[in-house]
């Protein structure tokens, strides 16, 4: 193991103390995580919170977003926006989708995804005069679902950690 690298074991610590922190001095709902900042810099300002929080953990220089995972968790970003906004419509979700995560999505791509999870109840949807405002029906599920893909991604990112320290 190279002595400039963290160790899996204090990575995973240093997340798990992050989110205890979190979860002790706010208690307010997962969900609700953009609503309180929408008129101090909204969204993007958060994000860019969460992502200086895992960079100042994770060993690494800058954080990216390949294309291909955006698409492959299409649907907990999506929900997780959707979340962010409380109410928004499948343009700003592709100009989020762009800006947020480089992600050059089609249409094609997101607006099937937002009809699947509403056919499924986990997103309510309200006509406009031209479009249509999405917002979170099932705010249990989206939870459950970003936290099995979350413990997922940290489960697989910590096993290559595992195996790049036996190089």
């Amino acid at each position: 193991m190279r002595e400039d690298t963290t160790s899996t074991e204090s990575v995973f610590d240093e997340l798990s103390r992050m989110a205890t922190t979190a979860d002790q001095s706010n208690s307010r709902d997962t969900l609700e995580i953009g609503r309180e900042t929408e008129s101090d810099g909204g969204i993007e300002r958060e994000l860019d919170e969460l992502i200086a929080h895992v960079d100042s953990v994770v060993p690494v220089d800058d954080i990216t977003f390949d294309e291909d995972l955006v698409k492959e968790n299409l649907d907990e970003l999506l929900l997780l926006l959707i979340a962010l906004h409380e109410e928004t419509h499948g343009k700003e979700l592709l100009s989020d989708l762009s800006h947020l995560f480089d992600a050059t999505l089609s249409p094609g791509t997101v607006y099937p995804r937002l009809h699947e999870l509403n056919e499924a109840d986990i997103l309510a949807m309200q006509a406009k005069v031209q479009t249509k405002e999405y917002s979170i029906e099932d705010e249990a599920y989206v939870q459950q679902a970003v936290e099995q893909t979350m413990v997922q991604h940290l489960s697989f990112g910590l096993l290559l950690y595992a195996f790049l320290t036996r190089l």
